[in-house]
C-alpha cells in the first residue's frame, strides 16, 4: 500500500510558476511509475505527465510540453511537477498518482493504482 500526499498548489498569475510535490509513505516509489493527472470543475480527469520508475523516460500531454516538467527522487520518496509560464485553462485540482509498473505503460487515469488526495492550482488572469 503507498500513501501519497500531494503539496505545492495555490494561486499564482498568468505567466507564473509554481512546483507542486508528492510525497510517498508505505513502500518506496522505485517499484512505481508515477503520474500527475488535473480535474478542472466539469470535466474529466486528465492526463499531465509520467514518469517511469528511474526516471529515464518522460511523457507529457501535448497542452503541458516546453511548460511542465516531472522528475522523481526516489531517495526522497517524491516525485515533482515543475509548472512554468502558466496560463488561466492549467487551473485545476492536481492529483498525483501510482502505477504498479515498472514503465510508463499508460495515460489512462483507471490504470493507476494508487492516488492522493489532490492539491488546487488556480492561475489568474
Amino acid at each position: 500500500q503507498v500513501q501519497l500526499v500531494e503539496s505545492g498548489g495555490g494561486l499564482v498569475q498568468a505567466g507564473g510558476s509554481l512546483r507542486l510535490s508528492c510525497a510517498a509513505s508505505g513502500r518506496t516509489l522505485r517499484s512505481y511509475a508515477m503520474g500527475w493527472f488535473r480535474q478542472a470543475p466539469g470535466k474529466e480527469r486528465e492526463f499531465v505527465a509520467a514518469i517511469g520508475w528511474n526516471g529515464g523516460s518522460t511523457e507529457y500531454a501535448d497542452s503541458v510540453k516546453g511548460r511542465f516538467t516531472i522528475s522523481r527522487d526516489n531517495a526522497k520518496n517524491t516525485v515533482y511537477l515543475q509548472m512554468n509560464s502558466l496560463k488561466p485553462e492549467d487551473t485545476a485540482v492536481y492529483y498525483c498518482a501510482a502505477d504498479s509498473y515498472l514503465l510508463i505503460k499508460s495515460w489512462d487515469p483507471q490504470e493507476y493504482d494508487y492516488w492522493g488526495q489532490g492539491t488546487q492550482v488556480t492561475v489568474s488572469s
